[in-house]
């Protein structure tokens, strides 16, 4: 015969166990920090297709941790994910669960480096042999981290080249590859609201363990 208290018991235990699992996965994800993979090559050569890496989001809250020395806006040269303006955010209380927890999450995520800051002036000048160069306030942007200088295509007239001033809580995001990356030049500029988080190490594959530059 079936003891109803030891299996009322043990469902309750049950229950609890996978609402406690769901609740620690939320403030991690939300708080702290996630995993994520790169899908595509418009990082290279800082990030390749296959690499994971862990995104950090304390910077968004720095007074959770005292003495937390991160700002919590992001800094030229920070490598970003987020969703990009085409990424509708629907409110619904699934989305909103399944964003939270990373389960069953289909909603589209980009990572590109933040390029300009809010107030500052932008332009990309490409000279006669086809080099590309961003200037910010009028100077040129020293970028090591770039696949190529002569990568950036030429300058469209549907494209985000400049001369232009970021709006305030706007972002200027550009991937590494700049042959082969779908970024600000093409949608335009972010806001800080759609950042989820910095990406801050690679730990996989493990030739590409390090921390992200």
């Amino acid at each position: 015969m079936i003891d109803k208290e030891k299996l009322k018991a043990g469902l309750k235990e049950t229950v609890d166990t996978i609402v406690f699992v769901i609740v620690a996965l939320i403030i991690i994800r939300f708080f702290i920090g996630e995993l994520r993979w790169i899908p595509s090559g418009s990082m290279k050569p800082t990030l390749v297709e296959g690499d994971r890496i862990v995104i950090e989001k304390l910077t968004k809250y720095p007074n959770i941790i005292r003495h937390h020395n991160f700002e919590n806006t992001p800094k030229r040269g920070d490598i970003m994910v987020f969703y990009p303006p085409s990424t509708k955010l629907e409110v619904t209380p699934w989305k909103l669960f399944s964003r939270l927890t990373g389960l069953f999450c289909k909603d589209v995520a980009y990572i590109k480096r933040v390029i300009a800051l809010p107030g500052e002036k932008f332009e990309i000048k490409q000279d006669s042999t086809g080099k590309s160069t961003v200037y910010i306030n009028d100077k040129p942007l020293k970028e090591e981290y770039i696949m190529s200088e002569y990568d950036f295509g030429p300058c469209r007239e549907s494209m985000m080249c400049g001369p232009f001033v970021i709006p305030d809580g706007q972002y200027f995001m550009m991937g590494d590859n700049r042959g082969n990356s779908k970024d600000s030049r093409f949608w335009g500029t972010l806001s800080q609201e759609r950042f989820i988080g910095r990406a801050v190490f690679t730990f996989w594959p493990l030739n590409h363990l390090g921390i992200i530059e």
